[in-house]
């Protein structure tokens, strides 16, 4: 095991850990996550950095003893240090045999369908599942044969004060690389250098959701994936909903 091996897991852990106390961090429905094999962790992107699925890879660590697998894109492997921190993380290069293997041991996998759309958009528009016709998530669901649990938090929209859609304005300008520009601050100066305001993030994780249950689902029928892929987003809609108000994960 190398320097990096060592040094970024500690630091990650010790970063996000000390976030959890800052955040008044709390899960609900862990034992979605405890049960034996592997799943698709499918969360509403946080605004800003996904502050809420990243204290959720402490508590996985700790408890299953094992980070969770983010996928990174197949050019980022040709990055050195990059790729040494991410895979140092967890992280898998793309859609290959590294991420079966994980998957084989039971360990979780987690995505963000909404990415950008939902991170990078103003405060006045929160609390809004918006993943778009993005179905990758699903195909790769299907291809690796897990179920999908969708997790969702309150205080998620509230880490950082917006004031433009970031994801919008970078289309609009140029902004190399599909980056977002981003107009955001928290308490202690503008994005990305501030930290995020010291919100309670209460955190629900849902059931299980077995994409053939009904019956198995061909990959290549658009159809099929969309019907599918409107319920997962009305799942994290309501888990969201639930979050704000108190309620439980059920």
């Amino acid at each position: 095991m190398g320097l990096v091996d060592t040094l970024v897991p500690a630091a990650w852990l010790g970063l996000w850990g000390a976030m959890r106390r800052y955040h008044r961090y709390e899960v609900e429905g862990f034992e979605h996550l405890a049960a034996p094999g592997a799943v698709l962790i499918a969360g509403y992107h946080a605004r800003g950095y996904a502050v809420d699925l990243c204290m959720l890879s402490v508590e996985i660590r700790e408890r299953l003893g094992y980070l969770p697998h983010a996928v990174f894109h197949e050019a980022i492997a040709r990055l050195p240090v990059l790729r040494d921190v991410l895979r140092a993380l967890g992280g898998v290069p793309g859609d290959g045999a590294v991420l079966s293997s994980a998957v084989a041991r039971g360990e979780h996998v987690v995505v963000l369908p909404g990415g950008g759309r939902e991170a990078f958009r103003s405060s006045c528009e929160r609390y809004r599942v918006d993943w778009g016709e993005r179905l990758g998530y699903l195909r790769l669901a299907l291809r690796l044969g897990i179920p999908i649990v969708p997790v969702a938090s309150a205080g998620a929209d509230d880490l950082y004060l917006a004031l433009n859609d970031g994801h919008r304005w970078g289309k609009r300008l140029g902004v190399p690389l599909k980056l977002p520009f981003w107009l955001a601050a928290g308490p202690t100066g503008p994005f990305p250098l501030s930290l995020p305001f010291p919100v309670r993030i209460r955190q629900l994780v849902g059931e299980r959701i077995h994409l053939d249950r009904e019956g198995a689902i061909d990959p290549r029928d658009e159809g099929a994936l969309r019907r599918v892929h409107a319920s997962v987003v009305a799942r994290v809609q309501e888990l969201l909903d639930r979050a704000r108000r108190g309620g439980s994960a059920r």
